[in-house]
């Protein structure tokens, strides 16, 4: 046990380390989120790169452990301690993005953001899965790949979005608050089918009873849990500001999260959705904006081992032969987001430009993409060849949605043709 811990810790300082240094070399340099520069470490270091190097007097530090997790086909190639902490990591981003979620402006924009969020989910699960099919990777449209694969491609990532935005101060435009609905409906509905597939996987396909009887499950508890939180949200809010003991209010509510999260997998769900729905809870209390600044501190530490761990799970060598599949699917990625998602939004009050903006502000597969395809790796679901046509496809659409939708905005032409959205201004 000593020795193990010993490794754990040599491990989190160079995950730490690498993480900081390669997130900064991307945002300054590269000008690209630092979450590709935590991912592109994470493969750089892992156990199918420097990772199987000998440390003197440590070994390998990233040694490769196919035993470690998993089932016997597929399995996760780092320790148990490493996976679970990274499993922390995720939870606590998923609980953040709730809480930075304004619940009440997404109740406004519903309307909107849900016809383009339908959009944003229908079309490229549709061209996932049948892609999958297509290149010989899965039987036929219902094997439980082809379907997993599809779910990975209704991602969204609400922070690199809201981070863009954000630096643009177009957070508040029409345009801006329809994204962040519908991102957010995007990553709850994608997660949700995610955990249909997965409670799937015994059978390997698609038994309609179980798939009624999943998806009751799933939609059930998730529509209770959050009612309850949000119910809850001012009680709770003030009994934890109440205490006088320091730190006592962000250990507490990290506390709720990991209970919410233990929840949702106990009923067939992903852990992260109960996370971010008690996050979604109590995004409107007072506590929200307290724990902002401690949490981030949490949040800082702890995430960047996520991202650097989902990048030790790929497997350059395994890229070889799915090359063409991987960047068939990418582009296939970007034309379900912006055909899916810009579409409907010309129906519902924005003009060509604005359809353009919110299409391209969709497309983005970042963390959640992450977490999905880690899900994935870790059931024995895919193996690491599609794991790593998933990866590729985040990494490609994460890079490309940030600059494009930086310069749709520089013309200043109004994207909302009809007076829907309000009169909010551009800061």
């Amino acid at each position: 046990m000593e020795e193990a811990i010993t490794r754990l810790v040599f491990q989190l300082a160079a995950i730490l380390v690498v993480a900081k240094l390669a997130g900064e070399g991307f945002e300054r340099f590269l000008k690209m989120p630092a979450v590709l520069g935590e991912l592109a470490a994470g493969i750089l270091i892992g156990p199918f790169a420097l990772g199987a190097v000998d440390v003197p007097g440590l070994g390998p530090l990233f040694e490769h452990l196919p035993e470690a997790i998993g089932v016997e086909e597929v399995a996760v190639p780092v320790s148990e301690g490493l996976w679970s902490l990274a499993q922390v990591g995720s939870i606590v981003l998923l609980f953040m993005a709730g809480l930075e979620t304004d619940l009440r402006q997404f109740l406004r924009y519903a309307r909107p953001a849900s016809l383009v969020a339908l959009g944003g989910v229908v079309v490229p699960f549709a061209l996932g899965a049948g892609l999958t099919v297509a290149f010989g990777f899965a039987d036929s449209i219902t094997d439980v790949k082809a379907l997993f694969i599809g779910a990975v491609m209704t991602a969204t990532s609400i922070g690199i979005t809201v981070r863009v935005l954000g630096d643009l101060r177009r957070l508040t435009t029409p345009e801006g608050v329809t994204i962040l609905g519908a991102a957010v409906l995007d990553d709850v509905i994608g997660i949700l089918v995610l955990t249909i597939v997965v409670g799937l996987g015994d059978t390997g396909e698609i038994v309609p009873s179980e798939v009624g009887l999943v998806a009751l499950k799933t939609f059930g508890f998730w529509l209770a849990l959050t009612g309850i939180g949000i119910l809850l949200s001012s009680r709770i809010s003030a009994v934890l500001m109440s205490f006088k003991v320091s730190g006592a209010a962000v250990a507490l509510t990290l506390a709720i999260a990991f209970l919410a999260s233990g929840l949702a997998e106990s009923f067939g769900l992903a852990m992260i959705i109960g996370a971010f729905s008690i996050g979604l809870a109590l995004s409107g209390t007072d506590l929200a904006h307290v724990l902002d600044e401690p949490l981030r501190a949490v949040y800082s530490a702890l995430v960047p081992i996520f991202f650097v761990v989902m990048g030790m799970l790929v497997d350059v060598s395994a890229l070889g032969g799915v090359v063409v599949f991987g960047l068939v699917l990418t582009l296939a990625a970007v034309i379900g987001k912006v055909a899916g998602s810009g579409l409907p939004a010309l129906g519902v009050g924005f003009n060509r430009m604005g359809a353009w903006r919110i299409g391209i502000g969709m497309l983005p597969r970042g963390e959640v993409a992450l977490i999905m395809a880690g899900i994935g790796i870790s059931k024995g679901i895919i193996g690491q060849d599609l794991y790593g046509v998933a990866i590729l496809m985040t990494i490609i659409t994460t890079a490309v949605a940030p600059p494009v939708l930086a310069l749709s905005f520089r013309s200043g032409v109004a994207g909302a043709r009809t007076p829907f959205a309000g009169n909010e201004d551009d800061g």
